[in-house]
């Protein structure tokens, strides 16, 4: 029986139903859901209540474990991560800024996994940017500069001991481990061609891009600071409710995403895995 696809209406994001991920899935059902994913950037399923076995299984069937840098995994696990806050936590939302993860990274993840855990009744969203369509949109002059950058990449100003989870972040719940490693730079093509697609799609983020070769840091700023502003319009962003027992999975080449709050007094958990670059 074949996967149903139901368009999220936005301009990106799809829900799937008619498969059960906590179940060993048939080859011609998962090539369906990749398929689905590529085309769509996020996917989302309803009520699938995946345990962490099931949520190894799915990541491996996806395209293996990436590699997490400056998380500590669940107990027993080598590759679930908690996305975790407690309802009385008072330490800065977590992933609030527009990222797509680990960009910093030689070879970033293609993907990222989330199992809903615990849902607070109200709030949370997370909001995805299609960084595909928003570079299709721009003028033609516009995209031919663009696609002359390269960006630079860094975790420090969230992972170094002195960046936003270093060792002044007190009172969080989530287990992170920030550590020098994080002041290393890496340097991505500002636009990037999806390997498995051939589409071009914005790669930069606020969250970890720190400036742009061969020009001076105030003239990057603001080139990247009016490039967001773009990039995150209303006509390229997908906001996710999430559901008790749901699983989402989003393409890292091709959205930026975010967190949001408006939960406080309600404990959150969701389970995490990143999901291996493909080329």
């Amino acid at each position: 029986m074949s996967i149903k696809i139901t368009p999220s209406g936005a301009v990106c994001g799809a829900s799937i139903t008619g498969v059960d991920l906590n179940h060993s899935i048939e080859l011609e059902t998962l090539a369906e859901i990749r398929s689905a994913w590529i085309n769509n950037r996020v996917l989302t399923f309803p009520e699938q209540h995946m345990d962490d076995d099931a949520l190894e299984r799915f990541t491996v069937a996806m395209g293996g474990f990436g590699y997490d840098p400056f998380f500590d995994p669940i107990d027993g696990r080598k590759n679930i991560a908690a996305i975790l806050r407690e309802a009385d936590e008072t330490s800065p939302l977590f992933a609030e800024n527009w990222h797509t993860d680990w960009s910093f990274l030689p070879q970033p993840p293609s993907g990222t996994c989330l199992v809903a855990v615990d849902i607070p009744p109200e709030g949370g969203d997370t909001l995805f940017a299609d960084q595909i369509a928003a570079f299709a949109a721009m003028p033609e002059d516009r995209k031919a500069y663009l696609r002359t950058l390269t960006a630079i990449h860094s975790a420090k100003g969230a992972y170094a001991p002195d960046g936003t989870y270093g060792k002044s972040d007190k009172g969080r719940s989530m287990a992170i481990r920030p550590d020098e490693s994080a002041l290393k730079t890496q340097t991505h093509a500002l636009i990037r061609t999806h390997p498995e697609t051939g589409e071009e799609g914005i790669y930069s983020a606020a969250g970890y891009i720190i400036g742009i070769e061969g020009m001076a840091n105030e003239d990057a700023f603001a080139l990247l600071t009016d490039l967001l502003t773009w990039q995150t319009s209303d006509a390229f962003v997908y906001r996710h409710k999430w559901e008790p027992g749901m699983t989402v999975l989003w393409d890292n080449r091709s959205v930026l995403h975010r967190a949001t709050g408006g939960y406080e007094g309600h404990r959150r958990e969701l389970h995490r895995t990143t999901i291996a670059a493909a080329n």
